[in-house]
Order: structure tokens, then sequence, then C-alpha cells
């Protein structure tokens, strides 16, 4: 109940400081879950609906940024829904920001990409003492992460407009707690949305051309990661990044990070063999694109482990996320690692840059 009282208040807060272009939004969801490992099976039994509420703003082009990206749209959306098994897996009720990007625009119709992230309350979670919920394998925890990604087609009459889309949606809690093989939901939608407030688009301030520039720094992570079987030992997880950053303009960038992992995870993997804490640290190199919304960064790529010598997981791993930059230099990071489909950890850390 205070999760969603606190999804409430910043519901309400977000309507009340808005002065752009603003909408309400309401849609319906249709989907079923991916049984995407055999021990899943059982669980995708009926098909999965959900509810949406948003508010959506339209990006007036006041900061630099928002032209950079064509004048977007973004906004926060509570979410509430059954995820394909309502005995074992019960409702998911939770929040995301989300950003939408312009594909396609005319006068009324415009189809955009839509990204999302946030946290969601799961009702069934895996419980070992539980005869019935000692199935429900795919979440251990109660509070997950939320990751969406889909295109929306939207059509617009006056004060209002509809919409459909399509998108995979991704709850799990990035291995703090096993099992974790998580939820992967596809999704059809269709809403209903309605103009609350106008303002006037600003196409006539003149910004200064951007200037491509480099940046480097250190980014130093620390998290935890329980392992296999149910109620195994959970592990702490350091790492250290010596990055490169090229921004090639204000809506695009390149990463290219050092990466030394000190996972100590790696000593439940055949742990009949000993091993040191100099063996065990892996090295990998990686590589990220970089769209910068302002201050907050989203980062993705792939890196790939140039020293692995127990080979635990897959030779490539990848990172999805987001970065704060302050002006000073320093970066808060939240990026989720994993092994492909596979969540290894979740990296919270903090970096100093400079630029050249």
């Amino acid at each position: 109940m205070k999760f969603l009282f606190t999804l409430v208040v910043v519901f309400v807060s977000f309507l009340s400081v808005a002065q752009e272009e603003l909408w309400f939004e309401a849609r319906v969801k249709g989907g079923y879950l991916i049984a995407h490992r055999s021990i899943m099976g059982h669980l995708a039994t009926e098909h999965s609906l959900a509810g949406e509420f948003s508010l959506v703003k339209q990006a007036g082009g006041e900061r630099f940024w928002q032209r950079a990206y064509n004048y977007p749209q973004y906004g926060a959306t509570v979410f509430f829904g059954s995820t394909g098994n309502r005995e074992l897996l019960g409702y998911q009720i939770g929040g995301q920001a989300f950003m939408r990007l312009p594909i396609l625009r005319r006068e009324k119709f415009s189809i955009w990409g839509k990204m999302g992230m946030g946290l969601t309350y799961g009702t069934k979670v895996y419980d070992a003492n539980d005869s019935l919920l000692i199935l429900s394998m795919a979440l251990g925890s109660h509070v997950n992460a939320l990751v969406s990604l889909g295109v929306d087609a939207r059509f617009e009459l006056g004060k209002h407009y509809m919409v459909a889309g399509i998108d995979m949606t991704h709850i799990s809690n990035g291995a703090t707690k096993v099992p974790n093989f998580g939820l992967n939901l596809p999704y059809i939608s269709l809403g209903y949305g309605y103009h609350l407030k106008h303002s006037e688009i600003d196409t006539c301030t003149i910004y200064p051309a951007f200037d491509p520039f480099w940046e480097f720094g250190a980014l130093g992570i620390a998290s935890l990661k329980q392992v296999n079987p149910v109620g195994g030992k959970t592990y702490p997880c350091f790492s250290l990044n010596l990055m490169a950053r090229r921004y090639f303009k204000q809506s695009a960038g390149l990463e290219i990070s050092f990466d030394i992992f000190s996972k100590q995870a790696i000593k439940a993997h055949v742990p009949e063999i000993e091993k040191t804490q100099i063996e065990m640290i892996q090295l990998g190199l990686f590589a990220g694109y970089i769209m910068p919304f302002d201050k907050m960064h989203i980062i993705m790529g792939m890196g790939y482990y140039l020293r692995d010598k127990f080979k635990p997981e897959d030779p490539f791993y990848h990172r999805i996320g987001v970065r704060y930059v302050f002006d000073n230099g320093i970066n808060l990071n939240l990026v989720l690692k994993s092994h492909y489909a596979r969540a290894d950890y979740i990296e919270y850390g903090v970096a100093y840059t400079f630029k050249k």
C-alpha cells in the first residue's frame, strides 16, 4: 500500500509542476508470458491483462536536447495487471518513467518509439514453505525492476487522441535474490488520451552549434548477487571501469571502457576448486551507445571478457541502464549487467569524469 501511495504522490506532483503540453492517457493491454526457460513451462496458463494510466508531456523545445531528439514526449505511468498465471504469479503493481522518440510525424498521425524503466510490486513470489508458491519459479522477491521497449501509433482529433501500441515488458530483480528467471511479457495495447494543458512549442530560440568532445573518467561499482540453489549464499560484487566517452552530437555518444571485476560469487562456481582473489579477477572490454537526455543518460552496450579463468557465464556481457551526470563531473550509475537474457547483478556506482 505504501508503494502504491508513493506512486500516486509522484504522479500528482508531475501534473502540478508541468508547464509544457500535457495529456492524460489510459490504455488496456493484452499479452502472454513467454516461458523462456523449460522450468517455467507450467507458468503460462492464461493471457496477461493489464491497464496503464499515464501523464504525457510534449517537450517544448526550450532545452537544446529536446530539439536534438526532434521534440520527444516523456512522462510517468502507473501499471497494474496479471502476468499469465494469477494463481502462482498474482498481480504486478508499479510505475515507470518513459520517453517517446518520434519515428514518423504527420498533422494528425504519428508513430513513436518508446522506452521505459521503473519498479513493480508482485503480490505472489516463490516461497519454499508454501506448497503452491514453491512452483512460482519466475521471481524470488516482491519488488522488481521493470523495463519496457515498444512502438506507439497515435491519431489526434482536437483535444482527444487514440493510441495503439506493441511492447515487450521485462520484470526481474537483477539476481539480488533467486530464483530470478524473470518475466518477459509481449503486449498489444489500445488507449485513449485527453488534452489537459496547452503551450506553444519553442522554435525561435537559437542555440549554439554542438561542439563534439571527449570525456574520460573512472567508475566504481558495488553490488550483491545471490546464487543458486534457492536460499544460497549472497556474495558482494565490485568493479572498476576506466572509460572514455566521445559525444558526437547532443543526442548520441560512444563509451569504451576497460573493466576490472571482482565477483565473489565465482567461489560458488565448481566450489571444489580452490580459487584465490587474483584468479577470480575478470578483465573485460566494453563498448556502449549513449543517449543523453540533458543530465540523464541512457547507456546500452556489450562487453567481452579478456580474462576469465573459471568462466562461470558466457564470454559476452551486456549493460542497459541510466546515469545521472552532474556539472561537477560526478556521475551516479544504475545499470543492469547481464549475460544475454540472464541477469548477473545490478551495478550501483559513482564515477568522476573530466572533459577534454
